[in-house]
């Protein structure tokens, strides 16, 4: 049996489950989510805990029981807590600031990048350290506004330069030998 899928998720008290048909809906104080699964994946909500079993052990079964149990796993954590993705950006003259919501980015274009936030996520902007945060109540809206703003700017090997996520480890190049 799938070590994920057999675990519990364990739903707090601020957040309300509905089980309909092959549809499951969370709603917390962040936000709501809904996600269709697989039939070949059962869920049943007792006890103030949602367990994930699957119908057989063949392999496609296993792994939809082990994500199945991810995803709802990461849509409970998302409407009670939320999810936060730290950018960072380095370089000379680069900088980001917030225009209202918008996320205003100059990172050595001749004009400055705008991002307008989806609904579900918003910007936080530490501008002396460089830091952009982008918050939100769906794991994947989240990862997925945060790659779009690094790809704005994607940090080069020889300097440095651009916009990463926090903890990435930059693969540094040497740039041009000198003559001898």
């Amino acid at each position: 049996m799938s070590r994920i899928g057999r675990l519990p998720v364990s739903v707090p008290a601020t957040v309300q489950v509905k089980i309909e048909g092959q549809n499951i809906n969370i709603k917390g104080p962040k936000g709501e989510l809904a996600f269709g699964y697989s039939p070949t994946v059962s869920l049943s909500f007792e006890n103030g805990q949602i367990i994930v079993s699957r119908a057989n052990d063949e392999a496609t079964n296993r792994s939809l029981h082990g994500t199945t149990r991810a995803l709802i796993q990461n849509m409970v954590t998302g409407v009670s807590d939320g999810f936060t993705r730290v950018l960072q950006v380095q370089g000379v003259g680069y900088r980001a600031e917030m225009n209202g919501k918008n996320l205003v980015l100059h990172v050595g274009y001749s004009h400055p990048v705008e991002v307008e936030p989806e609904s579900g996520i918003s910007f936080e902007v530490e501008a002396r350290a460089g830091i952009i945060r982008v918050v939100g109540f769906d794991k994947q809206q989240v990862g997925q506004v945060a790659a779009n703003i690094r790809m704005i700017r994607p940090v080069e090997p020889y300097k440095g330069k651009g916009l990463f996520y926090q903890g990435e480890r930059i693969r540094r190049k040497a740039g041009k030998a000198g003559k001898k």
